[in-house]
């Protein structure tokens, strides 16, 4: 297994160009039919995005590629909490250094008020920005997702929602509308008599499968598991499942995220009769 994997690193290697190179892993992965194959493989790719950075330091792409799989590492296939909060950690730090590369200012609003930081944005950033504001923003739902024991941290929620809905903005179903699915797990987060807005969150699940003609199968395990178990809609969330176990995983950019959609459909499924009694 190790001589396959140094292999075909590098067949990458000499297939393209070094900067090239993040790109083609991120699409290899995200592509790839079997998470154990993924799984195994992490390691060495996080290991040579590591290597990459500290060739070149300043590489806003290599630092964006790094922190994108450390986070999809955190979020899948990390083995415990603590192994979960040091990747994200990871994806945090290298997330927060591309954006200081990418520019100074906006990098330092991130830190300070939420109305400080939505006025920069909609004044001095338009869509040449929004790779990089989005993939922020997403590392930044990960670091608070392996962090949910930290009240600093969920309050922090409001910032990345509003960078989230600035990259709808230009691009309103950015990365095969997976901004949408952000933006409906983020509204979901609470009952709407805790301030939660579920019914916001159902309209971008629900947006996110009409752009993406119901193949987004995390977006429909997601409705299901934040919407219909927010609201006890019993109905809804069985449909929603058993629709993601009977359709083929395979897309373009979503083949890997559909393929674990589906294993998680299948346990909430299973629990379904215990959650709702």
């Amino acid at each position: 297994m190790k001589l396959l994997l140094s292999l075909t690193l590098l067949t990458l290697l000499s297939a393209c160009s070094v900067s090239n190179l993040p790109n083609n892993l991120s699409r290899s992965m995200m592509n790839q039919e079997d998470p154990a194959i993924v799984a195994a493989g992490a390691p060495a790719y996080l290991l040579l995005l590591d290597a990459l950075i500290l060739t070149y330091p300043e590489d806003e792409s290599f630092l964006l590629a790094g922190s994108r799989l450390y986070g999809a590492y955190a979020s899948v296939f990390a083995e415990d909490e603590t192994q979960a909060k040091q990747m994200a950690n990871k994806a945090m730090d290298y997330a927060r250094r591309a954006l200081c590369e990418h520019n100074e200012e906006l990098c330092a609003a991130t830190e300070g008020q939420l109305d400080e930081l939505v006025a920069l944005l909609n004044s001095d950033f338009d869509e040449d920005d929004v790779d990089v504001v989005y993939a922020f923003a997403s590392a930044w739902a990960g670091w608070i997702q392996a962090n949910t024991d930290d009240w600093n941290a969920i309050a922090q929620v409001g910032k990345v929602k509003a960078m989230m809905l600035w990259v709808t903005q230009y691009e309103p179903f950015y990365d095969n509308a997976t901004v949408q699915v952000y933006l409906g797990v983020l509204e979901t987060q609470l009952p709407p008599s805790l301030g939660g807005k579920p019914e916001v969150g159902r309209n971008y699940f629900e947006q996110a499968l009409s752009h993406t003609h119901d193949r987004h199968l995390m977006a429909k395990v997601l409705f299901a598991k934040q919407y219909a178990r927010l609201l006890f809609d019993q109905k809804l969330h069985d449909r929603l499942l058993q629709e993601t176990l009977d359709a083929d995983p395979a897309m373009e950019g979503l083949t890997l995220i559909n393929t674990l959609a589906q294993r998680q459909a299948a346990l909430l499924l299973a629990e379904s009769a215990d959650y709702f009694e």
